[in-house]
């Protein structure tokens, strides 16, 4: 019976308390924050659950949570489609494949902060080639004064930047497909859109729920690339839940119910969280 080695684990204890530490001790001041009505550093009085009660009935939670959940909704809508797609046209073999490999990483690599600046530059009316395009086309397109036109600013700026990330997972996994499934087709004469129902779209769930999580994941802790697009506007049309957190923590400094709202927002996304993951290891049960 072979006995297994399990002293590899010591070398990756120091980690995991380093990661387990970092993140423990956060959380239990936000934890301290959100129980306390606190004035100064010596003057400090428990609230209990005040602050958890006055975030939930807050009526800029309930509609920063709502664009939330529109927005993380187009998101996944729009990308998850677009990046099967892209997927199933890449070429597999050769300097081809190589070349759109390394094209479409590179939108991967801008920070969020130069890709909000790029679009910021990019959507003006006066010197951006999409806004003046748009305009002398006739369209009337203004994303920092038109609703309509910041979501849609904001969308396609995601779009832009993510789309690659639902691609490449795509890729990897079709390329992991093995070629007999292929071979079978190709004798049964099987249509192209019978081999993506019945080979490639199945054998894709597990890479696609991953993209999925990780999609929505990112998309609902969106700050900094709308932050710098449009700063939350016009009015609050593009204020999402992580701009709410900052301007109650920072710019009203309301420690107690930022703390709390923090931990609403981080219990929600470990509740979708926990949905995507059981739904993963739902599917790898039934292989």
């Amino acid at each position: 019976m072979k006995v297994q080695n399990n002293k590899a684990w010591f070398l990756v204890l120091p980690v995991f308390l380093l990661v387990a530490f970092s993140a423990i001790v956060p959380m239990m001041t936000v934890v301290n924050y959100s129980l306390q009505d606190i004035f100064d550093q010596s003057s400090r009085y428990f609230v209990g659950a005040d602050w958890y009660r006055q975030v939930l009935a807050d009526q800029r939670l309930h509609d920063s949570l709502l664009r939330q959940f529109i927005y993380s909704a187009c998101v996944l809508l729009i990308e998850i489609p677009l990046g099967i797609g892209i997927a199933l046209c890449m070429p597999t073999k050769g300097k081809m494949a190589s070349l759109v490999l390394i094209v479409l990483a590179i939108p991967l690599l801008i920070p969020w902060n130069v890709v909000g600046t790029i679009w910021q530059i990019f959507g003006r009316a006066d010197i951006g080639l999409m806004g003046y395009t748009l305009n002398k086309l006739g369209i009337s397109y203004n994303y920092a004064a038109n609703t309509g036109d910041a979501w849609a600013t904001v969308l396609i700026m995601d779009v832009w930047h993510w789309t690659s990330l639902v691609a490449l997972l795509c890729y990897s996994g079709l390329r992991a497909i093995p070629d007999v499934y292929y071979q079978a087709a190709r004798i049964d004469r099987a249509s192209a859109w019978a081999v993506f129902r019945h080979i490639q779209l199945p054998k894709l769930k597990s890479v696609l729920l991953i993209a999925v999580m990780l999609r929505f994941m990112d998309s609902f802790m969106i700050y900094t690339e709308p932050f710098v697009l449009t700063g939350g506007g016009p009015g609050n049309a593009t204020t999402f839940l992580s701009q709410t957190l900052t301007q109650m923590a920072i710019g009203q400094f309301d420690l107690g119910p930022a703390a709390a709202f923090s931990l609403v927002y981080f219990l929600i996304i470990l509740l979708v969280s926990w949905v995507f993951y059981t739904a993963m290891t739902h599917n790898d049960k039934n292989r």
